[in-house]
This record gives C-alpha cells, structure tokens and sequence, in this order.
C-alpha cells in the first residue's frame, strides 16, 4: 500500500476507536447520555446528507420507507443512546471490549431471523469462544457491582441494536450505495431524538470539553470516518480495509488506559482476544460488520470488481 493508503487506514482506525473517550470525556463534562447521542447524530447528518443528496445517493429510499425507519432506530437513534447511558456506569475501556462482540450477536439474531446465516462447525465453536470472552469479561470485571452491570447491559443492548441494523441492510438496502441510508438514518434520528435533546439543553452546564467531544463524534467519527474508509476499500478493497474493525478496539483500550486512567486488567484482556477470535471465526473469517457493504457500494463508485461474500454481518456501523 501506498504511504496515502497507511495514513487514510492508520485515520480510520483511530478515529473509529475514539468514540468511547469522547463519549466518556462528553458525559463527565455534563452532557446527559440523550444530549450525547442527539447532538453527535445532528453534526453527522448536517454533513452527510448534503453530500448524499449531491451525489444522488438519497434516490429511492421514500419507497423503502417502513425498514429505513427500523434501521434509524436499530443502527443510530437507539445504541448512540445507549453507549453513553453505559458509559455512564462503566469505562470506555469496557464498552469498547463489549462492542467488539457485534458480531457475536449477528451470528445469534441469524440463528432466528437469517436461515441462511445459520452458524455451524467452526462457525458454531467461534461463537461459544466469543460468548466465553462476555462471560469472562462481566465475571470479573463487573460482577457483584450492578451500577456497572446494569451499564455492560445497555451497552450489550446497544450491539443488540446493532446486529439488527446488521440484518436489515442485508435484506433491504444492498443495492443502494450506504451512504444513502446512513445520511438518511442521521437525519431521521436527529428528528426522533430532538425532543429530548433539545429538554435537555437548559440547565445543562457544559464544558468545552464536552462540546468538543460532541463535535468529534458528530463530524469525525461518524461522517469524516465514514468518508475516509470510503476511500480506503477503494484504494485497497474489503478484505484488506476490514482489518480497522479489529484494531478499533485495541485503540479505544489504549486511549483510556492512556488519557483517562482507566485500569485494564487480565480478565479485560483475556475476554478482548476471545471476543475478537470468536467473531472472527464465527463470521467464518471473512469480512466483519462493515467492510461488506461498504465494499459493494465502493466498487460501483470507484469502478472496482473485486469478489465480496456478503454476510449477514454486513452492516454499516459508524
């Protein structure tokens, strides 16, 4: 790869790995979980969907009206909720670790929603290894504390959320570039959940840390992000650029062992490689949540025909 192409994957990987510090540095600022969640989906929509409407991408969507709508709720309104609510009771470390297990939770919806995704033999062993790392990980780092618990809960809630978004891309929106869903899944969350952002602004005493933080995960980690790793599965397809989706959790780990003071200890590692080698084998070895819709859409745009299996781990998390 080119030295343009390491620094565009070396961006995405970081800025995909960061939200959980800012989401923490945002909640210690002030910032209520709600405020969180709708103030990063309005910057990301107010910068995506003028791009998606430019580009064409937002063509088609009126008629697929009822699922967009399900997968505002699965993909963006609901777990960008969530994550901030867990946060609240937990380290950004650790809410990291549990997002991680996504797809974990792709292979368990699959198993009643998606026949065709059922998982078997080595697949099947690679869910258990993953499911043992949640076990391992809510034993020891969280167990007999339930202010944490009931925070690993909605955060699990939230990969929950996610894994639906997952299935509903792969039935629904697969033949449209994801941008186009995604804008629109940013601007209807920012409806949905203006009501209570907006009530809960007044009497909220904000630092400017918050506010930047807010900023960032709005503008950065979910449009800027999504942008550039457009890019990179088009300067090095899917199977290369899906490696950020492992990485990820390793930097945010990194990040709030480092800048927060986080302690990370054995059974937080230990569950983080299980995870992370359950849903690799559980998705078969293939491409993880993301990459294989994004593959499909960037090799329209950017005129590439590399072979892309997709999965029901497909999905466009951002």
């Amino acid at each position: 790869m080119s030295r343009r192409v390491w620094i565009i994957f070396a961006a995405v990987s970081v800025i995909w790995g960061v939200p959980y510090l800012f989401i923490k540095i945002a909640l210690d600022g002030g910032a209520s979980p709600m405020l969180v969640a709708w103030g990063r989906v309005a910057l990301g929509a107010a910068i995506l969907l003028p791009i998606a409407w430019r580009m064409g991408y937002l063509r088609g969507l009126r008629a697929r009206i009822k699922p967009l709508v399900a997968f505002t709720i699965a993909e963006c309104a609901l777990p960008w909720w969530l994550i901030p609510l867990g946060e609240q009771n937990v380290s950004s470390s650790l809410a990291a670790i549990l997002i991680a297990s996504v797809p974990l939770m792709i292979a368990l919806l699959a198993i009643r929603f998606d026949h065709t995704e059922r998982v078997r033999g080595v697949r099947l062993f690679g869910l258990f290894i993953g499911l043992g790392g949640v076990v391992l990980l809510l034993g020891i780092d969280v167990a007999g504390r339930v202010d944490e618990l009931l925070g690993a809960g909605a955060i699990l809630l939230a990969t929950a959320c996610y894994a639906a978004g997952a299935l509903i891309v792969k039935r629904y929106f697969l033949d449209v570039n994801p941008i186009g869903p995604v804008a629109a899944a940013l601007g209807l969350s920012t409806i949905i959940l203006a009501p209570a952002g907006i009530s809960s602004i007044p009497g909220a005493e904000l630092t400017s840390g918050a506010v930047g933080s807010i900023a960032v995960l709005g503008a950065i980690c979910s449009a800027l992000g999504l942008i550039l790793f457009f890019s990179l599965v088009g300067a090095v397809g899917a199977s290369r650029a899906s490696v950020i989706t492992y990485i990820n959790p390793a930097v945010a780990v990194f990040l709030g062992v480092a800048l927060l003071g986080e302690s990370i200890g054995a059974g937080a590692v230990a569950g983080l490689l299980l995870i992370l080698a359950g849903s690799w084998l559980s998705t078969g070895g293939r491409t993880p949540p993301g990459p294989a819709v994004l593959a499909i859409s960037a090799r329209r745009r950017f005129g590439r025909r590399r072979p892309v299996r997709v999965t029901s781990a497909a999905a466009t998390r951002i």
